[in-house]
């Protein structure tokens, strides 16, 4: 098969994601629901820009998406001008959404009916580790689909596994979420308790992140934590989202999340307080008032 691909959805991840293929050789054709982005991309990497999913979708051996949620993968795929509608046989559907299983199964089964392969592959990383290449990618699927797309995946991942068949992917991003929550609380937690204590909160993180409290929430958020920096990063919105998914699958296969409940809550103050859209680092705000540095 060719090296023409497309990806659809070039948000803050979706388009350097694009933008590695583009560099890495592949013919790439982008589909973005406001144009306007799409013209943006063709600007800083060349290629071809499509008026629908579908028109992207024909004759790429993959067709890569990253959108916002379950109804826009819907959308993407099998909603009117859907990618299904024109692939080839044998051509895989890679979705890097963060969505749910039940969508991940569902749109499998209704790709497999078609002849297409099909991936639930959400990523982790944020913006930054997609503008570098530096993605950790968990996929769902059938062992032939995810050989077909691992080489171009490589492009923008520095880790990559199948983690079992269709909604698998997803199921382990619930995984990942749900670590990451605790990890941001204890954090915020963490910070305010060595500022209330009078110590100098950038000296104990440099001390204890080389132990056994270490972790990537703490290297790379405490600063801007500290500095009561938060307009960057994967917002509270997006969070909010991927929890209510854990949630409603914990609720499913009856898993006990009850810190996972409570986080959920925290970031429920932080929307209410007008922080949706702030990095998810911002639990700190409960703690500590925003806008102004706490040391």
């Amino acid at each position: 098969m060719s090296d023409k691909v497309s990806f659809i959805g070039l948000g803050v991840m979706g388009f350097p994601m694009a933008g590695h293929l583009a560099r890495a050789g592949y013919d790439v054709c982008v589909y973005n629901r406001t144009s306007a982005k799409a013209d943006k991309w063709l600007a800083t990497y060349g290629g071809r820009a499509a008026a629908t999913p579908a028109e992207a979708a024909r004759d790429a051996r993959i067709v890569f998406a990253c959108v916002g949620n379950d109804d826009d993968v819907r959308a993407v795929t099998i909603g009117p001008d859907g990618a299904f509608s024109a692939m080839s046989a044998g051509a895989v559907f890679v979705d890097h959404t963060t969505a749910s299983a039940d969508v991940a199964r569902e749109l499998a089964g209704k790709a497999a009916a078609a002849g297409l392969g099909f991936l639930d592959a959400p990523v982790s990383g944020g913006q930054a580790g997609a503008e570098n290449g530096q993605l950790t990618i968990m996929a769902g699927g059938a062992a032939a689909d995810y050989a077909a797309a691992e080489k171009a995946m490589g492009h923008y991942a520095r880790q990559m596994r199948l983690m079992g068949p269709s909604g698998s992917g997803q199921l382990t991003k619930m995984v990942n979420q749900i670590c990451i929550a605790g990890l941001v609380e204890g954090l915020a937690e963490g910070l305010h308790f060595a500022l209330r204590a009078g110590l100098d909160a950038n000296a104990v993180i440099e001390v204890i992140s080389k132990g056994a409290a270490q972790s990537w929430q703490m290297e790379n958020r405490y600063k801007t934590m500290i500095e009561s920096k938060y307009d960057f990063g994967f917002a509270v919105d997006w969070m909010r989202k991927d929890l209510a998914i854990c949630l409603a699958e914990a609720a499913r296969n009856g898993a006990d999340l009850p810190v996972t409940r409570l986080v959920d809550q925290f970031y429920g103050e932080v929307q209410k307080a007008g922080g949706g859209r702030l990095d998810t680092s911002s639990l700190l705000t409960r703690y500590e008032p925003p806008g102004k540095p706490t040391k």
